[in-house]
């Protein structure tokens, strides 16, 4: 059966995504969280999602240059979208939640994440992520169907985890969302490092954190019009 036509609104929100995207990716870079060519992007569009490209800079990269995928893998872009999809389309498909995938390299969530360690409430912003952890998933090679697999698990329950000798994931029900997470959990890593150098750190009791996750429904970035 042919695919029906896109309507002028959809394709409205296909090109506004693909902006958003854009955007997101650049300010990986302008926030430190990413270098180079790592770290990509998905956003739930439609019966699919958009995701980054494979290999462009987030310098020169388009909104043209988004690639559109089904569920079950397929995509037309001329563009291979990136090495990643495996675990961008596995999130969005199993978490109805989610509308949003960040992933990124930042200094600190990657140094806990290559000595293989969860972090622990050592701050109620953890609340954000969801629980009184961030886990870190087992390593597993990149693109792969084990890393996908890994990432989902240490994702249950949770709105963030790392992914061991890799880097971390943040997601949400908005890209910017999802992007503000990435920088709060970079900043609780990054909080978490320095106090391990100064002494002790104390980490707070699952109690206190799963109320401040019922505190924090109601916290995190919003528009002027979401009061």
């Amino acid at each position: 059966m042919p695919s029906q036509p896109s309507s002028p609104a959809s394709e409205t929100a296909d090109g506004t995504i693909r902006t958003d995207i854009v955007a997101a990716m650049r300010d990986l870079l302008t926030l430190g969280l990413s270098q180079g060519t790592s770290g990509n992007v998905s956003v739930r569009a439609g019966d699919g999602f958009l995701v980054t490209p494979s290999g462009i800079p987030a310098e020169t990269l388009r909104p043209e240059d988004i690639v559109a995928m089904q569920f079950d893998g397929g995509f037309t872009h001329p563009l291979a979208p990136s090495s990643e999809w495996h675990f961008h389309r596995d999130i969005l498909a199993a978490r109805p939640d989610v509308n949003a995938v960040v992933h990124a390299h930042p200094t600190h969530c990657t140094a806990f994440a290559i000595c293989g360690r969860d972090i622990p409430a050592v701050h109620y912003m953890i609340a954000a992520a969801g629980g009184p952890t961030v886990r870190c998933a087992p390593y597993a090679p990149y693109g792969t169907e084990a890393l996908s697999a890994a990432a989902l698990t240490a994702l249950e329950g949770r709105m963030a985890c790392l992914l061991a000798n890799h880097g971390m994931i943040a997601i949400g029900s908005d890209l910017r969302k999802a992007l503000w997470l990435a920088v709060e959990v970079e900043a609780l890593c990054r909080q978490y490092a320095v106090a391990l150098q100064v002494g002790n750190p104390v980490v707070l009791p699952d109690d206190e954190i799963w109320r401040t996750v019922e505190r924090f429904k109601s916290y995190g970035p919003r528009s002027r019009t979401e009061g």
